[in-house]
């Protein structure tokens, strides 16, 4: 049923227009106070005049916490310096936030350390950390309107999906991975003597974790979960563009019982807290998400200091696939959706759109239609799709591509410009006539930026999908089983949707191909990039059996 649920919440950030999408069925004073400020938003038609001159609305929450996690305790940097995050709608300051350095680092992971080594936490029963880890998940679903309004102040996403979607699927991750921590266990294997062997799964130490912009609360939870179950204590990195919900959740996280030094949180940029935690000797394992670049720099600081295990979720560049059997104005809704989602800045976005040539023209036609509709503007609104980009130096690279696409030789359907003068508003852009060499269709753009290409034939289709240097996912749409089973065994990534997309539930791994990274999250699977197994090998002594 939740794999149901998720993908349908999912699909109605395209779908529905109502201004009461705020509440989630509870008299919410924030979900109030949001409706009452809400008024209908405007499609990319409007003028781009119209959305200047509109006042964003005022979020309906106080940022309460800017300094780092440590021990505990929030406390200022070392240093004293801050950073600001910003509001996207505006580039206005929302709050400083101290600004993490390799010394904050330092003392997160000394923190770290001491909670592992001489701390209750890998100690207590998987029993007792499961009741933690599942009353935390209460108070997210307790404040679940105060955390989505943080959210979409400082990541720029719709109100409806932070609420309706992402904290809840927080909420269930958390579940999930509270009913794992008792479930941990070891085999016995038989050997070639009188020996008793068996297996320990042992958590692995202190944990760094470094995570995204575009999908700060998830990636808390996707990181966060599995490494806690496991018993292990964790050092978390977030982005320095969105520091603000990972901190208000961990707050509540200790308000569940989660003893100090267990979850230090380090604000910060980069080059700085993040190669210090990369770099660390005293760190045990490292987990990243973010682009294929930045990746290869996070592993090679790891290899370089004490060869600890990465785990790497990146870029990708992801084939959406519609076969010439497809339902036209289903397959347009869902490549539609499939790109243009949390403003295309989600790294598995079906960002090459292959079209049969039989199809071709007519799902053109319904891709344009809907990019138009599209429904851009202040995501506190009621019935907005797609809120302005995450800052701006990804509104610049967007636009660069967007005009590398023009000067290569694409058609350019409909957008391709700024949406208004103030904040990082991009209007829903579609390309035709892409050939396979363009930037746009080699580059992870990170935007709201379709890029449509024609195909022939199956073979010629799998070809040019696997032509990449990602791997991460792939979207087909078909309703020929035998076309289904053929894509899903020749697409050389590591998540095929068949008929939907983007469908995240809690025990579904992730992860991707080639360029794409390494490792699996979500899912059981995700456990063992935070376990040690260890072989105990004991000699019998006239054993009765073997």
């Amino acid at each position: 049923m939740a794999a149901r649920r998720i993908p349908l919440l999912l699909s109605r950030s395209f779908t529905s227009s109502s201004p009461t999408l705020f509440s989630r069925g509870r008299d919410s004073s924030l979900c109030r106070a949001a409706a009452a400020a809400a008024s209908c938003g405007y499609s990319t038609a409007s003028s781009a005049a119209a959305a200047a001159a509109e006042d964003p609305i005022t979020p309906p929450v106080k940022v309460d916490y800017t300094q780092l996690l440590i021990n505990g305790q929030f406390v200022d940097s070392a240093s004293g310096k801050t950073f600001p995050t910003l509001d996207p709608r505006t580039g206005d300051v929302i709050a400083h936030v101290a600004e993490g350095e390799a010394e904050d680092v330092n003392r997160a992971v000394s923190a770290a350390r001491k909670a592992f080594d001489e701390g209750p936490w890998p100690r207590m029963t998987a029993y007792e950390r499961s009741k933690i880890i599942l009353r935390f998940a209460d108070l997210l679903e307790r404040h679940n309107d105060e955390i989505a309004a943080l959210e979409t102040w400082d990541n720029g996403k719709p109100f409806e999906q932070s609420a309706q979607t992402e904290v809840p699927m927080t909420t269930r991750l958390f579940r999930y991975y509270a009913g794992w921590a008792d479930k941990i266990q070891g085999l016995t294997a038989p050997a070639d003597g009188p020996y008793h062997v068996q297996t320990l799964h042992e958590p692995i130490g202190v944990a760094g974790q470094i995570i995204p912009w575009n999908f700060p609360l998830l990636m808390f939870a996707w990181k966060v979960g599995p490494a806690l179950a496991c018993g292990n204590t964790i050092v978390l990195k977030t982005a320095e563009q969105t520091p603000l919900s990972a901190l208000y959740v961990s707050k509540l996280l200790h308000e569940a019982g989660l003893p100090p030094g267990v979850l230090n949180i380090v604000s910060g940029y980069g080059p700085t807290a993040g190669a210090a935690l990369a770099s660390h000797m005293e760190v045990d394992k490292l987990a990243f998400t973010g682009s294929t670049a930045t990746g290869k720099i996070v592993l090679q600081l790891a290899a370089k200091s004490n060869l600890k295990p990465v785990t790497l979720e990146l870029g990708g560049k992801s084939p959406f696939i519609v076969c010439e059997d497809a339902d036209v104005d289903k397959a347009a809704e869902l490549a539609h959706y499939a790109l243009f989602f949390n403003q295309g800045q989600c790294c598995c976005a079906g960002s090459r759109t292959f079209v049969h040539e039989s199809v071709y023209d007519q799902f053109v036609e319904k891709a344009n239609a809907l990019a138009m509709k599209r429904v851009v503007g202040d995501p506190f609104k009621g019935g907005i799709q797609q809120g302005p980009q995450i800052d701006s130096e990804q509104f610049e690279k967007i636009l660069k591509y967007i005009r590398s696409g023009v000067d290569g030789g694409a058609k350019l359907e409909t957008g391709g410009e700024r949406l208004g003068s103030k904040g990082y508003y991009i209007k829903p852009t579609v390309f035709t006539d892409v050939k396979d060499d363009m930037l746009i269709a080699k580059d992870e753009i990170f935007g709201p930026v379709q890029s449509i290409l024609k195909y022939k034939d199956l073979d010629e289709v799998i070809q040019r999908s696997n032509a990449s240097q990602y791997g991460l996912a792939a979207g087909v749409f078909t309703h020929n089983l035998d076309t289904a089973n053929t894509l899903m065994r020749a697409l050389r990534v590591g998540t095929v949707w068949i008929n939907c997309f983007d469908v995240f539930d809690a025990a579904i791994p992730f992860g991707g191909y080639k360029q794409s990274g390494q490792g699996r999250e979500k899912s059981f699977y995700s456990l063992s990039n935070y376990l040690q197994v260890k072989a105990v090998v004991t000699a019998l002594k006239n054993p009765a059996w073997l």
